[in-house]
């Protein structure tokens, strides 16, 4: 019996596994992988920018606040608000849903930012009227930097639209 075992040779393993090319598990995983990432980086973009938009506009309300405080000019306080909330709103929403806008229709959909009516019914209906009367005209600052404020802050915070 030993002749017989003799003549058998030893047994040969096989080569040990590569690391390349990796199993399809990987690849798969590795494309989830940087699926997760692009989205990430894309999420973090879109906050930075919303982020960004949002500083932009109060730095500028204050700065149309301090030039209303020196000029004390209604009309001219009320070209300058329509003109921010104008460019926000085209920056956050459709241009072909905001742009065409004008009168009651504008003041509407500034309102549903918040569900307020402090536009229609209340300090920002002189973004209106403001061009349209004559002399001195009554009006309440405060107020309507508030509510200008309060819609800047809805329509700029992570996740804000009307």
């Amino acid at each position: 019996m030993q002749e017989a075992l003799s003549g058998l040779k030893d047994i040969h393993l096989p080569p040990p596994v590569g690391w390349w090319p990796p199993a399809p598990g990987w690849w798969l995983l590795a494309a989830l992988g940087l699926l997760v990432l692009y989205s990430a980086w894309r999420i973090w973009r879109k906050r930075r920018r919303r982020r960004a938009l949002h500083d932009e506009a109060l730095a500028e309300l204050a700065a149309i606040r301090a030039s209303y405080s020196s000029s004390g000019d209604p009309r001219r306080l009320a070209r300058e608000l329509s003109r921010l909330l104008r460019r926000v709103a085209i920056s956050r929403f459709p241009r072909e849903e905001v742009a065409g806008l004008v009168g009651d229709d504008w003041l509407a959909f500034l309102d549903r930012a918040f569900d307020g009516d402090g536009f229609a019914r209340g300090p920002g209906r002189i973004l209106v009227e403001a061009p349209y009367r004559s002399g001195s005209q009554e009006l309440d600052a405060d107020a309507l930097f508030e509510l200008v404020r309060r819609w800047l802050e809805a329509v700029t915070r992570e996740g804000g639209h009307a």
